[in-house]
């Protein structure tokens, strides 16, 4: 096999780059020659490669491989060439019975409907490249292969924007779309949202202790009257929180698809599409959804421009708003520059504040701390939050929220948990901001999730438990149903129900404070580390500092897309189930910090028999783990 070119990429709007990154190192370090495409690649650019590659693998894990291949049979009736071709991932929404045999019959060669092991990848290699000689390299393959970043914007500005120049662009923004011009008047929108229940007011009774955690299950379907059943029966589970979640295709600013997709949707009376598309609907829409139950309502997304998506959000009565600069780019998109993505969030936070400012209405914001979702490193989930936090801030945001992801590790969750605020609110201080409020959204566990559902439904009930111990001020749940299917009605009440299970197991938990206290003693040095150095490579001008660190890779996102990440931070498990640095890249860190984070990923080499050279296996172990349900308890130990 040695020798043989694959072409690997992921598709279409889809974003998802950890099985990716991966897999490239697996076959790398197999003897193939792999040419990278990374995420968000139309189908043309694969056709562009395949004359010169053995193997075409495309992923597409968002289950909207049926909209991104539309072209796929004309494209291989009409260039004819020798490659295979491999589909991946989670191509389909909904387990259509079929739909393996449909993509066969596209012209794939090998098509895998659900995750797939790496071994079962090279055994299926092996056969059907066996006695194939390899594909000669060609000057395309090897320019692409050797592509370098464009000149990077060294500076942007991060001074409050001029109301002038906001009305400006916000005259352009409204036109991006029809539905803008429902969310024209700011006042009509303030005067709307005024008499909705508010997600800065709410998560303050809880930062003063007036009331518990918040609750919040994600919901997110094509058609209205379904959102709105959705709506209904989690607020009368339980859920004090209620979020749309938004479609691939409007993420991607795609809302001519977004419109096939919900004319799809009503004429199949089920959700082909993988959430909300607020856009398309617009203000009316929302405020008639909104208005049947009585909870502060979000939106969650990972819109590459947000901007429009923000005005038909708070027009409709949606008073908290997700996302951010670094959080919602870097994790999702695999060309977009900072400097780009920094000005549109400007925009969007100075439009929240402009609800306070003219009108008295704190609107909400937060920022998406799970970023990859994988192998996340606290240190790296804080110190983007804090710095996306206080963008917000210089905006005249008054209440933020910094996401973190559930990794396992009780204590070091824990820990993580209870630094967030203080270290956003002593940072946020420094740079004059004390009086914004800052809360600590835990997400139950972001990564694939076990198969079984008894393995599912213990590590809901425990993480509830380890969102109460770590003091957030609120949750966002999952069901049991994560790694099988789109959740339905019934998974979404059962996973509230689990959750308020695990809160209330929390009142007879006995925790290790020591632990939890050395956790958060090294948590506290790094993220202090990493946002000091963005300071001072911005000469204060904290976006200029983002930029520039992005640059150097004194900020790195584990397993991003994003080719103004590095890459160079490499991470998995220690022997407790903790998630360090197997190498720490060119993170600003103190050489006692490197030292603990090799010491600790040594020990575990040792105890699992693996060698330096093949860390891949030990990131390997740490994916399946929990999806094949190789836990005892949870969390791990």
């Amino acid at each position: 096999m040695t020798g043989h070119a694959i072409a690997l990429g992921g598709i279409g709007g889809d974003s998802h780059s950890v099985g990716l990154i991966l897999l490239r190192r697996m076959l790398q370090q197999s003897g193939f020659r792999v040419l990278y495409l990374g995420t968000q690649n139309p189908i043309e650019e694969f056709f562009l490669v395949a004359a010169s590659c053995d193997v075409v693998m495309i992923s597409c894990v968002d289950g909207h491989a049926h909209h991104y291949l539309r072209d796929f049979p004309r494209l291989i009736r009409e260039r004819q060439q020798s490659s295979l071709w491999y589909l991946g991932g989670h191509p389909m929404v909904e387990d259509i019975i079929g739909g393996e045999t449909r993509f066969l019959a596209m012209g794939f060669h090998r098509v895998f409907m659900r995750f797939v092991e790496l071994d079962r990848i090279l055994d299926c290699l092996a056969m059907d490249l066996a006695g194939r000689a390899p594909a000669a390299p060609n000057s395309l393959v090897t320019r692409l292969m050797e592509e370098r970043l464009e000149t990077i914007a060294d500076g942007v500005d991060d001074r409050q924007m001029a109301l002038a120049d906001h009305d400006r662009e916000r005259s352009f923004v409204l036109q991006h779309w029809p539905t803008g011009r429902g969310a024209a008047d700011l006042g009509d929108n303030a005067a709307w949202l005024a008499r909705r229940p508010s997600l800065a007011a709410a998560e303050g009774e809880v930062l003063e202790g007036r009331r518990s955690m918040l609750i919040q299950p994600r919901t997110g379907v094509a058609l209205p009257e379904e959102q709105a059943r959705l709506f209904r029966a989690a607020s009368d589970a339980g859920a004090t929180v209620l979020s749309y979640q938004i479609d691939s295709l409007t993420r991607n600013n795609n809302y001519v698809e977004a419109a096939e997709g919900i004319r799809e949707s009503n004429l199949a009376q089920f959700s082909t599409i993988n959430g909300f598309p607020a856009v398309n609907h617009g203000v009316p829409v929302l405020r008639r959804v909104g208005a049947r139950v009585d909870r502060p309502l979000q939106v969650r997304h990972s819109t590459r421009d947000p901007r429009l998506l923000a005005e038909i959000s708070y027009g409709g009565g949606v008073s908290g708003f997700e996302g951010g600069a670094i959080c919602y780019n870097i994790p999702y998109y695999k060309d977009y520059p900072l400097a780009e993505a920094i000005a549109r969030w400007r925009y969007v936070d100075r439009l929240t504040a402009r609800y306070h400012d003219a009108f008295g209405l704190t609107l909400h914001r937060e920022f998406f701390g799970v970023l990859t979702g994988t192998l996340v490193p606290p240190c790296i989930a804080i110190a983007t939050g804090v710095l996306e936090s206080v963008l917000a801030a210089q905006q005249g945001v008054r209440a933020v929220a910094i996401g973190y992801a559930e990794q396992g590790c009780r204590a070091q969750d824990v820990a993580a948990l209870r630094m967030i605020p203080k270290l956003a609110k002593r940072i946020l201080a420094n740079f004059g901001f004390a009086s914004v409020a800052v809360g600590a959204v835990f997400h139950q566990y972001m990564a694939a999730f076990p198969a079984q559902p008894g393995k599912a439904r213990q590590l809901i009930r425990a993480s509830g438990t380890s969102a109460r111990l770590g003091k957030a001020t609120r949750l966002l749940t999952k069901t049991a149903a994560e790694a099988i299917r789109i959740p339905s009605l019934n998974d979404n009440i059962e996973g509230l129900s689990l959750t308020l299970a695990g809160i209330a197991d929390a009142d007879a938990m006995v925790l290790d404070e020591k632990r939890v206290g050395e956790e958060a003693d090294w948590i506290e040095r790094e993220v202090t580390a990493l946002v000091d150095h963005v300071v001072e490579l911005g000469r204060g001008n904290v976006a200029t500092g983002i930029i520039r660190a992005f640059r150097a890779g004194s900020l790195d996102v584990p397993f991003a897309p994003s080719r103004y990440n590095s890459g160079d931070c490499i991470t998995a498990r220690d022997a407790g189930g903790a998630v360090r640095f197997l190498s720490c890249g060119r993170l600003p860190f103190s050489a006692d910090i490197v030292q603990f984070h090799a010491e600790r990923m040594s020990e575990r080499r040792r105890l699992s028999g693996v060698q330096e050279k093949q860390d891949y296996r030990l990131i390997e172990e740490d994916l399946l783990r929990i999806p094949r349900g190789h836990f005892e308890t949870w969390p791990l130990s």
